[in-house]
């Protein structure tokens, strides 16, 4: 765990196998990399986020992505097959994971070959715009837009317009699948405090060691929060929101986080100049079993330090 304040570094400490020079596996906090990526192409007039996909990916065919808006896959709230309960065995999670291990195929195998192959077939369930549904698939079909619009992985991206000039300390990994596509949903290895240096660059509206490396309007966009009205089925985040593929809290404090699966976490809390990195191996796979000790504790360390 890291905590910053005010820019500095309050606390920090090791636990079980991750020491100081290790990297951790951050999982769906890779969503909002891929997110704030997106924000800052549309910010810059790159990425048009009232397209529908089909303008952009033309090849996406009649999949159920093809009439969503790149604003809707941004904000997960697209109407599209997939079920992601890692405890049952015939999800739709399994199915991808299949499509996208880089290993060979087994002999037979007829489904989808990569993740962007696995995207032309999704079917529809619901209609795009109602509702907030947290699905997977959605960051990487912002992430082939993304690659797309501006010729590039979002490896590279993330390379050139954040990793290397926010001043990183240690390389980050990312994933692919076997035709070798970034995993844009969950596969970034990190090391904790270029986690916090990430959160510093969104607690500074997107300034880090006195260089702009963004648009201030793209933290203004994300800290801002979705419609809390299709924000449902997440009863320990009873007011909160989603948007750029960030979680958005609407406390007192204005924080808003990355989350991954195991409670992997960056928390910023811009009203307390807090940065909470919290690495995590939690052996449930839902962040809601941990939420209700996780972010009271988060509150009150950010409570506790705006008290000094």
């Amino acid at each position: 765990m890291l905590i910053l304040h005010k820019g500095e570094v309050v606390y920090e400490r090791y636990f079980g196998c991750l020491e100081e020079d290790g990297k951790h596996a951050i999982m769906s906090m890779t969503k909002s990399i891929t997110g704030l990526l997106g924000e800052i192409l549309v910010a810059e007039g790159v990425l048009d986020d009232t397209l529908l996909v089909r303008d952009v990916i033309p090849e996406i065919g009649d999949s159920a992505f093809a009439t969503a808006t790149v604003r809707q896959v941004m904000d997960m709230t697209t109407g599209v097959q997939y079920s992601e309960n890692y405890s049952d065995p015939n999800a739709d999670i399994w199915v991808y994971s299949r499509a996208a291990s880089p290993l060979p195929k087994p002999e037979g195998y007829e489904g989808p070959d990569g993740y962007w192959e696995y995207l032309q077939q999704v079917k529809p369930e619901g209609n795009h715009g109602d509702a907030f549904h947290y699905k997977t698939i959605n960051s990487d079909m912002l992430g082939w837009m993304i690659s797309r619009v501006t010729g590039k992985a979002v490896t590279d991206l993330a390379s050139e317009r954040l990793w290397r000039r926010m001043g990183a300390e240690m390389d980050a990994y990312q994933t692919v699948d076997g035709k070798g596509v970034p995993f844009a949903g969950g596969g970034v290895t990190a090391g904790l405090r270029d986690l916090g240096r990430l959160g510093q660059l969104m607690l500074h509206g997107g300034e880090i060691n006195g260089e702009r490396l963004f648009p201030a309007e793209v933290v203004e966009t994300i800290a801002a929060g979705g419609d809390p009205s299709k924000f449902a089925g997440f009863k320990t985040i009873p007011n909160g929101s989603y948007t750029s593929q960030w979680w958005v809290f609407h406390n007192d404090h204005g924080a808003y986080a990355a989350r991954g699966v195991h409670g992997q976490t960056i928390y910023v809390d811009p009203t307390a100049e807090m940065v909470l990195v919290r690495l995590a191996s939690f052996p449930q796979a839902q962040n809601g079993f941990i939420d209700p000790t996780s972010l009271p504790a988060y509150q009150a360390v950010a409570e506790y330090l705006m008290s000094r």
